[in-house]
């Protein structure tokens, strides 16, 4: 495929966050973008996709399909795989590795269609070639992707590699972390366009200031990271890539409010401070070691953005108390901020004691949670309702 030949691509994301993430294919210049089931597809050049890898905040792996077709056995899902022309992708030197998905009443298991179809590529080479590329699970050349929706198989080619999440900036991480796509979702989905202070009063190991920080500034998502399935396809074009990262460090831009990362554990603190300091972030992020609870001034109004304990993987000892003190220091401290919290306890949330102004539901892993916005006035809403009629 030339530079300029538009293929179409698939994007897999979190459920929550498709529209998200088609908003930020289309800002890319992306075309024909279609919002699907936590994934969006659209079309663009060589160029775009790389684009996409590197500066997209909400992806977990962009796909290029190479083959579609149908299959209600073991047998028809062999002979498909086996018909496609594996030449064009590997060769005897490669290692691949395949994952399969499967969500059909013909195939049950994920790791069968793995198997069935890594026999079928092994097999159309021993009979070209005599030999076969090895596997190679971990860091292969080539990374396939076999979905089988009831009777439809979808052969794709994974451009990423390795999860798109992974932002290679040596983080470290907290029980309970919170994955950095579902962060950048969170944050996007806040409506915070970079044009007041955030905070996260509960920030564990910095995900979501440091997502935060690289948004306000634009720096690309994946600014740290070196390696990505591409490099090792046959077309991967050295010089297409430094120039789509020149580009993108030029619309680096600068960032004037703060950005504030609190918690009340020494660990948490150092560990932000840590990751912070392995994304390059240092001046551009506040961590400091404050308990939500003894907070007696706000600062200027801006966006709260907070993932609390949900006393499932992290315990709490009272966790409706808990909850209450929080919506208790949203009344007291931080009128004229907007407030969005995430969280798995739908009992615990009630404790909050304010009226949600909009709820998306969103996963935290296996977690359905509901990702909750609260308007929290300066005095009372009906003195602020009263304003407004005012002015």
């Amino acid at each position: 495929m030339s530079e300029s030949t538009n293929q179409q691509y698939l994007v897999k994301t979190l459920h929550g966050l498709e529209e998200i993430l088609a908003a930020e294919l289309e800002e890319l210049g992306a075309q024909k973008v279609t919002v699907l089931r936590r994934a969006v597809s659209f079309e663009g050049d060589k160029k775009m996709m790389y684009r996409a890898n590197l500066e997209l905040r909400t992806a977990l792996r962009i796909l290029k399909p190479i083959a579609q077709f149908q299959a209600k056995n073991e047998h028809q899902l062999y002979d498909g795989i086996l018909n496609i022309d594996w030449s064009e992708y590997l060769d005897l030197k490669s290692t691949f590795a395949i994952d399969g998905v499967t969500s059909s009443s013909f195939f049950n298991h994920s790791k069968y269609v793995a198997l069935k179809s890594k026999d079928a590529i092994a097999d159309q080479f021993r009979e070209k070639l005599g030999r076969r590329p090895n596997v190679n699970p971990v860091s292969p050349d080539l990374r396939i992707n076999v979905f089988i929706q009831e009777q439809n198989v979808h052969v794709a080619l994974d451009s990423s590699g390795d999860s798109l999440h992974k932002r290679n900036h040596g983080r470290e991480t907290l029980e309970a972390p919170i994955n950095e796509v579902l962060a950048a979702g969170m944050i996007r989905l806040s409506g915070w366009n970079a044009d007041r202070p955030f905070l996260d009063p509960m920030c564990g190991s910095g995900t979501l200031p440091i997502e935060a920080a690289m948004m306000a500034y634009n720096i690309p998502s994946q600014v740290h990271r070196t390696d990505f399935g591409f490099m090792r396809w046959p077309d991967y074009d050295s010089k297409l890539w430094a120039t789509v990262k020149e580009e993108a460090n030029g619309r680096i831009r600068d960032f004037e409010h703060p950005i504030m990362g609190y918690d009340n554990a020494f660990q948490a603190v150092r560990i932000a401070e840590r990751n912070v300091a392995q994304a390059g972030l240092d001046d551009k992020i506040i961590i400091k070691r404050q308990k939500f609870e003894r907070l007696t001034e706000a600062g200027p109004s801006g966006t709260i953005v907070m993932n609390p304990p949900y006393d499932e993987r992290l315990a709490v000892d009272d966790i409706f108390a808990f909850y209450q003190m929080i919506g208790d220091q949203f009344k007291q401290v931080f009128g004229g901020h907007e407030a969005w919290i995430i969280s798995s306890n739908m009992d615990a949330i009630k404790h909050i004691g304010l009226r949600a102004s909009k709820k998306i539901t969103l996963y935290n892993g296996p977690l359905e949670c509901k990702f909750l916005k609260f308007e929290l006035y300066a005095g009372s809403k009906k003195q602020k309702h009263q304003q407004k009629k005012e002015s």
